[in-house]
């Protein structure tokens, strides 16, 4: 009976072993199975991926910019879809990284580049609410994500990211992966990266960011357009905002003291910008480098473009037309143009192409694009229109440059300049005439007549021709015979641009440089690609150039018309200026230099309609001193007397 009873024992204990060796055998079989099918999921979603190694082979887009000549003022950036500008984790503060860390993937330096605790948790979540609203994604799955995939949830994607993940950061440190995550997120208003998000919206570089700014930011991950500061959400963003320091809180980031005190911090978000400073200036270096390279060159290659202008007296500039040009419309003027350039360089150092690239508001019966008094894009600078007066020093240097003096003595009377059947009898401004005058007065009191005569007589059409254009002009293009007599008077269209450069070679006493907008060009890692190479070359002899300068200088000479008190005359400074006027008032002109500089000012309609019988010095001379007021104190200080008020009873010249 014993026997049997241990028999039996035995019998149930090795039934019990059986049944334990199948369900371990089972359990090995699933296992397997789960193991294999894992296997065979993860090739077939893993057969067609990108490899993560092109990490170190890929460049994220950057934008190209414009700046000023300092490097200081940004004027411009051209960029596809992405605007973005590289930080290197080092200067990115550790008061972000700890921010995004704690907000994006607080077990970042822990993980294997997925956090299943992380996932599980998000899985819990998603079942609760009924669809898939977290993800659980790490940082490195998020970069996967944004390099690679679209934002779309499906499983597939889900597991192409899992993988990819794991292998990211399987090959690089966690340092590098935090580096391409922080240039790579989005932060709205097409601003990738935290350096770009930083000059968006706080106009600092990320290395000075604040605690609260750096949870600002990083509360703009998770919803970077619904949260934008500019938006109708602004209070859930800075809500938000102390989430991200209540979350480095349970961390051990900041302390409770510290959290609560940064809550209450004002966050001041800059203005949005506008997109672009300077725009006539910017836009003509832009259509400059896009000829030359073309569009796809300067997308997204972070090229750093220096530009000439010089902000300061950019603004000076603005501010001067803006004001002055509000006064001209009562004389029937709607459009104002202002270039400077330093003549030794050819640097343009301020361009205002019209009077308000801004504009919102046309003269009456104005639509944008049709024959307008004033239009606010294109770029009068740049286009041709007729000098008046302001033409008549090429003239006189001509006769100069061949022998003759400022004491050459031409008369002042009536005189037909064509024919019995075709005469052309040209009057002075204000109808007399003055017998007898040296080449000096008849060019500083702009006199009409005897400038005909220095053209007909001494200096010859065709070579006075060549001269403007050894000056720089390049619009001088049909025969002589084609502009005549008419042309000292200003009867050929110039650009206000080519003109300022072309009396930079009287500043310069006959050395000429062709106008520079551009000082250089880099690339992201700062090699130079341009640079500006040109010289001053020789055109004319130094003494006829001298002897321009004394004559367009002395006031003695000129006040008998324009009189001793005239927007020309600074009393500490030698200043050379000339005036002009085109034919029945439609263009008003003067321009003006010191060695330093040289600046230009045309006032009228964009469509050529005549304003109001005003002369250039009048409707010109005004911002033209307003501007040379402040560059000369800038350039070349010195006590200088306060602008004199201008009579309204100026003669034409």
């Amino acid at each position: 009976m014993p026997h049997r009873i241990f028999n039996r024992k035995i019998f149930q204990k090795n039934k019990k072993l059986s049944k334990a060796r199948r369900i371990l055998k089972i359990m090995m079989w699933g296992a397997l199975v789960l193991i294999g099918t894992a296997f065979l999921i993860f090739f077939y979603y893993a057969k067609d991926l990108p490899r993560p190694e092109n990490f170190t082979e890929r460049t994220l887009s950057q934008t190209t910019k414009i700046f000023d000549r300092s490097g200081q003022t940004l004027l411009y950036e051209i960029y596809g879809e992405e605007k973005r500008t590289w930080a290197p984790l080092d200067i990115i503060p550790q008061r972000l990284k700890n921010a995004v860390i704690a907000s994006e993937d607080a077990n970042f330096y822990q993980h294997f580049g997925i956090d299943p605790k992380g996932v599980l948790r998000s899985i819990l979540i998603n079942l609760r609410l009924g669809k898939p609203v977290y993800g659980g994604s790490t940082i490195p799955q998020q970069l996967i994500r944004s390099t690679f995939f679209s934002t779309k949830k499906t499983l597939q994607r889900k597991v192409r990211e899992i993988i990819l993940a794991l292998e990211l950061d399987r090959r690089y440190s966690k340092d590098q992966i935090l580096e391409w995550y922080l240039n790579q997120v989005p932060f709205g208003q097409n601003t990738y990266g935290v350096e770009a998000a930083s000059q968006t919206y706080f106009r600092k570089p990320v290395s000075e960011i604040s605690l609260p700014e750096a949870a600002v930011l990083t509360a703009l991950i998770q919803a970077p357009s619904y949260l934008s500061p500019y938006g109708n959400h602004k209070d859930e963003l800075l809500s938000r905002k102390n989430v991200v320091l209540d979350r480095m809180t349970a961390l051990g980031y900041i302390t409770k003291a510290e959290a609560e005190q940064n809550k209450i911090i004002e966050v001041v978000f800059a203005k949005p910008a506008p997109l672009i400073k300077a725009p006539h200036f910017t836009l003509w270096v832009k259509d400059y480098l896009t000829t030359k390279y073309g569009e796809d060159f300067l997308r997204g290659k972070g090229l750093r473009v220096y530009t000439s202008l010089d902000w300061d007296l950019q603004q000076a500039a603005e501010k001067v037309v803006a004001a002055r040009a509000k006064i001209n419309e009562v004389n029937g003027a709607y459009n104002t143009s202002l270039v400077a350039i330093n003549p030794k360089s050819g640097e343009v150092l301020a361009m205002v192409g019209s009077k308000d690239w801004f504009a919102d508001s046309y003269p009456p019966g104005c639509t944008p694009g049709t024959n307008c008094l004033f239009e606010p894009y294109p770029n009068v600078a740049l286009r041709g229109r007729q000098p008046g007066s302001s033409f008549k020093p090429f003239v006189y240097v001509t006769a100069f440059k061949k022998g003759f003096d400022d004491k050459y003595v031409v008369i002042d009377e009536p005189t037909n300049f064509g024919t019995e059947q075709n005469p052309y009898t040209p009057q002075n401004y204000d109808g007399k005439f003055r017998g007898p005058v040296t080449l000096r007065e008849g060019l500083a009191q702009s006199l009409n007549v005897p400038s005909i005569k220095v053209l007909d007589d001494l200096a010859g059409l065709g070579d006075s021709i060549q001269t403007a254009k050894d000056f720089g002009i390049t619009t001088l293009t049909q025969p002589p015979s084609f502009y005549g007599l008419p042309l000292v008077l200003g009867g050929g269209d110039v650009k206000l641009l080519e003109m300022v450069s072309a009396y930079g070679v009287f500043a310069n006493e006959g050395l000429q440089i062709p106008p520079v907008a551009i000082l250089k060009i880099e690339d992201s890692d700062g090699n130079i690609i341009e640079e500006n190479k040109k010289t001053l070359k020789r055109v004319i002899e130094r003494e006829p150039c001298q002897l321009i300068t004394s004559i367009l200088s002395d006031n003695n000479a000129r006040a008998p018309i324009f009189g001793y008190n005239s927007s020309m005359y600074f009393e500490n400074y030698q200043v050379a200026a000339k005036t002009g006027t085109t034919q029945n008032y439609k263009d008003g002109w003067i321009i003006g230099y010191t060695p330093q500089i040289v600046a230009g000012v045309w006032v009228g309609n964009n469509n050529a309609v005549p304003i109001s019988e005003k002369p250039g010095v009048v409707v010109a001379g005004p911002i033209w001193r307003g501007f040379m007021e402040q560059a000369l104190l800038k350039l070349s200080p010195l006590p200088q007397r306060p602008s004199l008020p201008q009579p309204e009873n100026q003669e034409l010249e």
